[in-house]
């Protein structure tokens, strides 16, 4: 009984007892409770194969999906004060940011980069809402800045995808004078007659949707996304009213005027292309190039044919 309780057993049970999987290979979507691989999720960009939910996705996984090649340069950003309150409430101000760098691998809530999209030079911003709520300060507002100084002088539209809880509570008043300034830094672009698209995710609340988040040329939101200055459960609370269906919500705001687009996330390229192509005078994008045909060994390339003059008759 001992050399089968001592070997036989153990040696059965470490082949056929369940192997333990790693916690991130799957993600459970919020909307429909579906269970979703990790690869399968990302090769979707974040997006639920099951009912369509758009989970939330980092700048950098973002950018590699927007750009050609998935290749940019990021931005240089200005530095700003560290801890200019000295704020402190259950945790220090430092105590925070180097937590929330820890778990995002990111130095701040905006990223900045510019490259080419379906061949055109584009600058773009996107917001990281699980760094600190995508909540903005003096950073995400120089970033705001850096990134329309780079557009106007490199002559190229603007881009930029908002995810925020509102303005930073530890930087206080300081935090809220972002919201002039990236005003102005849109009115730069406006003034160099240069294209400036929002695309609002989910969430996007706060002083960041009554200032940059709201003054697009043209304002783009992913399905489902709340888009709001106040929060439902606090209007509800000040009028002591039930809100309707889907209150604040993107599809509701594209009824009633306020967007004017609703664009899934795997169509958001191409759109974007479109309407920048169009808004800069270029022509149609070409969506899909073939390699050149293979020459014989020896052989001389063939000749380009040349296009008939203007005033040549058919």
């Amino acid at each position: 009984m001992n050399w089968i309780t001592n070997y036989v057993r153990p040696r059965l049970n470490s082949l056929f007892s369940r192997r333990e999987v790693p916690e991130n290979l799957w993600t459970k979507c919020p909307e429909c409770g579906t269970m979703l691989f990790h690869r399968e999720l990302s090769e979707n960009l974040q997006v639920c194969t099951n009912c369509d939910h758009h989970l939330p996705i980092t700048p950098r996984e973002r950018f590699a999906a927007l750009f050609d090649g998935g290749i940019f340069r990021e931005v240089a950003v200005p530095e700003p004060i560290a801890d200019p309150l000295q704020f402190r409430d259950q945790k220090k101000y430092p105590e925070r940011m180097k937590a929330a760098q820890k778990s995002t691998g990111e130095k701040e809530a905006m990223l900045v980069a510019e490259g080419e999209m379906g061949r055109t030079p584009i600058v773009a911003a996107a917001q990281d809402f699980s760094f600190m709520a995508g909540s903005m300060g003096m950073y995400v507002g120089n970033a705001i800045v850096a990134a329309a100084e780079r557009a106007v002088k490199t002559k190229r539209p603007l881009v930029l995808f908002s995810a925020a809880g509102g303005a930073r509570m530890q930087e206080g008043i300081l935090s809220l004078m972002q919201m002039p300034r990236t005003t102005v830094a849109v009115e730069m672009l406006k003034e160099a007659g240069l294209p400036y698209i929002v695309v609002l995710t989910h969430p996007t609340t706060g002083g960041v949707t009554a200032s940059y988040a709201m003054l697009g040329d043209v304002q783009i939101a992913e399905p489902n996304a709340l888009i709001c200055f106040a929060g439902p459960r606090v209007i509800e609370q000040t009028i002591r009213e039930k809100l309707p269906e889907g209150f604040q919500r993107a599809e509701y705001l594209l009824e009633h005027g306020m967007l004017d687009r609703v664009t899934r996330r795997g169509d958001l390229r191409e759109e974007l292309i479109v309407i920048l192509r169009m808004m800069t005078g270029q022509p149609p994008a070409v969506m899909g190039e073939l390699p050149a045909p293979a020459q014989p060994a020896g052989a001389a390339p063939t000749p380009a044919i040349p296009a008939p003059p203007a005033d040549a008759k058919p």
